[in-house]
């Protein structure tokens, strides 16, 4: 279990959930392995060393945050005209946000990156003053020129990197395509940037890429939506910065060690989105690798985890993985803290029924991966004119989405498509669909349900 004092904030348990029995010659071990963070303490979320909280701070205080707010200030924000100011409206909702204490800057993003409050590369200091003088900064925000987000994300990084600082964070807006830099130049800076902050992003209007967008917050481990009616953006600026402001602990890994002869198939974040890990795996010593699972405040996620072991008798068992939590250390120097652990078990049996039976999370979870899958691939094939792919793979996330009781998904695709019936997946796709309606569905496609347990 964890590896806090009773006072610290957040405690996190790891549970496991697995059919460990495989029949003779079976070798695929899949797991589901739930994260629990839980307040309750008061050291702000910071293991307790000898008493002392690692990084220095004080207990009962909360954790020092930095914030840098990205605005699209490119000349298509003009259009409408109220896009520009339901912007500085919901960035100066999110600045009201803010805890006193934290550090943040707004950045204007057109195909050129500056910093337009506090300005000089600095940061400021969230209180009555500050945070009114960057809303009156942001009022002086007007549109034109293009967009470069590569380049609001490097400065964002310029600025938070410079903040000795618990926790640090992006919340990207954008209205458009990326038109003045490279594909290559925003995937560069994306690779600079991860692992350094997390970042929510979103788009507003109709106009922009949703690639793009959902690309940005999967490499940065933050959440990704559309806006499509300005005037909601106070509302989701407001909540994303509150769920921000909640952040306890920052660059917590998912460390997965397995015995030798033990390969790893995939790491997979599936709740509350899904979220291929496998590819962001550093290795952390034999036979060890750690996978990023970004900031925790009072939470559950849930990980799908498959290994393949190798052969074994009839009644012979062994340690498929060890799953840990893991705190890196605090920059003065230590050892990384293991917050939790569980273990994945792999035992070999001549049962049928137990070696045969599937876990309902584990069947679950692999049904919302799948749900997720075929919505990209059904709204991929639509666009590129195959109706019958289109029909096939809408109708298959139909099934899935009303079978696994996501309901919120199934809405969205009645949008895209009409349901004759959801149990057989039996649909026809609409003649007209609203562009807001499409790029709905495919910005939260990634967005799962619970399993009950």
């Amino acid at each position: 279990m964890a590896n806090f004092s009773k006072s610290s904030v957040p405690q996190f348990s790891v549970e496991v959930y697995q059919n460990e029995y495989l029949p003779e010659g079976g070798r695929e071990v899949n797991a589901i392995v739930t994260v629990t963070s839980t307040g309750g303490g008061t050291t702000g979320g910071v293991p307790l060393t000898d008493g002392v909280p690692a990084s220095g701070r004080l207990p009962g205080r909360a954790p020092a945050a930095a914030v840098v707010l990205m605005v699209d200030c490119s000349g298509s924000m003009d259009y409408p005209p109220t896009k520009m100011r339901n912007a500085r409206d919901a960035t100066a909702a999110a600045i009201d946000t803010l805890r006193d204490g934290t550090r943040f800057a707004v950045v204007a993003g057109t195909h050129v990156a500056k910093d337009v409050y506090p300005g000089n590369g600095q940061l400021a200091t969230a209180d009555a003053r500050t945070k009114a003088q960057a809303k009156e900064a942001l009022r002086r925000l007007s549109a034109g020129g293009g967009t470069a987000i590569g380049t609001w994300l490097r400065l964002a990084d310029r600025l938070l990197g410079a903040a000795e600082v618990d926790i640090r964070h992006g919340i990207l807006l954008t209205d458009g395509r990326n038109e003045h830099e490279s594909p290559e130049d925003l995937r560069a800076a994306l690779d600079s940037c991860a692992g350094r902050f997390t970042c929510d992003a979103r788009g507003v209007g109709t106009d922009w890429e949703v690639k793009e967008v959902t690309a940005i917050a999967s490499a940065l481990l933050g959440t990704a939506d559309i806006v499509a009616d300005p005037a909601g953006l106070a509302a989701d600026f407001t909540q994303m910065m509150e769920n921000a402001m909640g952040k306890e602990v920052a660059d917590v890994a998912l460390r997965l060690w397995t015995p030798v002869g033990v390969e790893i198939v995939f790491v997979k974040q599936v709740a509350p989105t899904v979220a291929d890990l496998s590819g962001r795996r550093t290795e952390a010593g034999p036979r060890a690798g750690d996978y990023p699972t970004g900031s925790w405040g009072d939470e559950s996620r849930d990980y799908h985890v498959c290994v393949r072991v190798p052969e074994a008798g009839i009644g012979q068992e062994m340690l498929a993985a060890r799953v840990s939590l893991i705190l890196p250390p605090p920059s003065g120097g230590g050892a990384p803290q293991t917050l939790s652990q569980g273990l994945v078990r792999a035992v070999w049996t001549d049962d049928m029924v137990a070696s045969t039976s599937i876990n309902p999370q584990v069947a679950h979870y692999t049904g919302q991966a799948e749900l997720a899958q075929v919505i990209q691939q059904g709204l991929d094939a639509r666009k590129s004119g195959d109706f019958d792919g289109a029909t096939a793979k809408l109708g298959r996330a139909v099934q899935l989405a009303s079978g696994s009781g996501n309901a919120d998904t199934a809405k969205l695709l009645s949008k895209v498509v009409d349901v004759v019936d959801a149990a057989t997946g039996t649909v026809r796709l609409k003649a007209r669909v609203a562009e807001a309606d499409e790029m709905t569905l495919e910005t939260r496609s990634t967005k799962t349900v619970r399993v009950k347990k």
